[in-house]
């Protein structure tokens, strides 16, 4: 197994063009500035950006988010990852491949020995994916009648949406809309620093609606190879009637479809399977579930990955985690 350096990683993922973003050396370079040492490790035609948390007592906790990258041997992959995880002092690595259900046929045995699956994600294990291969119009008649409307809507109302490097402006409405609907907000400096680290390469844009040069919404969207993300989105309490979130999430996909990506996710809706939420959503708020009423209107298509798999290495330690982990959700690595 071979420790690239960031640069080398930057060659070994232009080889792999649809890694998830995520496994990008950027990634490595925003988590590393919040509590995250990355490795970036090859062996032979497989690789993955792995994330390491230090702990007291000089303990640590592995993530490998949404991979390994490439083709080849997984077992003998983890085997030379085992070394790392143990230099490191890690009470588990938790993994998180980019693979979607249905679980490949004897995967676990062939790809995960010694690991077992978790039962909670880091990363939002259901979305809404959009196929960005169909034209304007097809897109627009996929959507729900509401949401079609609503982005007309917002255009007639003198909606505006800009490109801003504005992150001050974007954070303040991030205050308000996890205030409103309940959900953690990172710190200002780490929307700049994801800004400054991916805009120069083209890799994110922030968009921000306005109406009379007030802002009323923004949303950060990311890329990388035929995928783009909605990552983070924000929205004010004022002139909420004209609609913006919509018209912005309507000007992203544009962006997107620019870029030559072919697909948009809209990254993370509750963890339940379609019949589920379309039962529940007109009467639940909390979590995931306000997301998945403006989110299922875009069209699209429900997928879920695999989900988390644990391999541990120091099981007491680990079930004290769990224990803990347990008493409440921990913030998504997003």
């Amino acid at each position: 197994m071979q420790y690239l350096t960031p640069q080398a990683w930057d060659r070994f993922i232009e080889s792999h063009a649809d890694a998830h973003i995520l496994q990008t050396r950027p990634w490595g370079e925003l988590k590393s500035a919040y509590g995250w040492k990355p490795y970036y490790v090859q062996n032979q035609d497989l690789g993955a950006l792995v994330l390491f948390r230090r702990l007291p007592l000089g303990l640590s906790i592995g993530y490998l988010p949404r991979g390994p990258v490439g083709n080849g041997d997984w077992a003998a992959f983890w085997t030379e990852i085992d070394a790392l995880c143990r230099k490191e002092r890690a009470v588990f690595l938790r993994v998180e491949p980019d693979i979607w259900e249905p679980l490949p046929p004897g995967f676990a045995q062939e790809r995960m020995p010694g690991f077992v699956q978790a039962h909670q994600t880091i990363q939002p294990p259901r979305t809404i994916l959009i196929d960005l291969q169909q034209d304007d119009d097809a897109l627009l008649k996929s959507m729900k009648p509401k949401t079609r409307y609503n982005i007309r809507l917002a255009q007639r109302k003198d909606v505006i949406v800009q490109p801003s490097d504005d992150i001050g402006s974007f954070h303040r409405m991030m205050l308000t809309t996890g205030e409103r609907d309940a959900f953690g907000v990172h710190s200002r400096d780490y929307y700049q620093r994801a800004y400054d680290i991916f805009a120069p390469l083209d890799a994110c844009v922030l968009l921000i609606a306005e109406f009379r040069g007030q802002p009323l919404a923004g949303l950060m969207v990311f890329a990388h190879g035929s995928t783009a993300w909605y990552f983070y989105g924000a929205s004010t309490n004022e002139e909420r009637n004209r609609m913006p979130s919509y018209l912005l999430q309507w000007e992203a996909i544009q962006w997107a479809k620019r870029k030559g990506c072919t697909v948009y996710d809209l990254w993370g809706v509750p963890d339940y399977a379609e019949e589920e939420l379309e039962e529940a959503f007109l009467d639940r708020s909390e979590g995931l579930w306000g997301v998945y009423r403006f989110k299922r209107g875009f069209g699209g298509q429900l997928c879920r990955t695999i989900g988390a798999w644990d391999k541990v290495y120091q099981p007491l330690l680990y079930k004290l985690y769990q224990l803990w982990s347990e008493r409440g959700q921990p913030q998504s690595a997003t």
